[in-house]
């Protein structure tokens, strides 16, 4: 899987993250920003990912999450993130 296109669209999964999953659903719309304006929550029980909004959102405004977990997690991540990707 890492050699593939799929890494890019993988969750680390579980308690431990010694898992990892692919959302389905409208969750792989979500584009990064490390000012995000949504977060989401794992539930490893149920097997669900839930976003929710952080703040307002103005009215076609793209819906971001923070792809390191956290909704304003600076982090770097593993691919270089433009200013458009960053919320700026």
């Amino acid at each position: 899987l890492d050699q593939t296109l799929l890494h890019d669209y993988i969750f680390e999964w579980g308690k431990l993250k010694d898992k990892c999953c692919m959302a389905l659903g409208l969750v792989p719309m979500y584009n990064h920003s490390y000012k995000s304006n949504c977060e989401y929550f794992m539930d490893f029980e149920e097997d669900t990912i839930a976003v929710k909004t952080v703040r307002n959102i103005k009215k076609g405004e793209e819906l971001t999450i923070n792809y390191n977990g956290d909704w304003n997690d600076p982090a770097k991540l593993w691919f270089e993130v433009s200013k458009a990707k960053n919320g700026q």
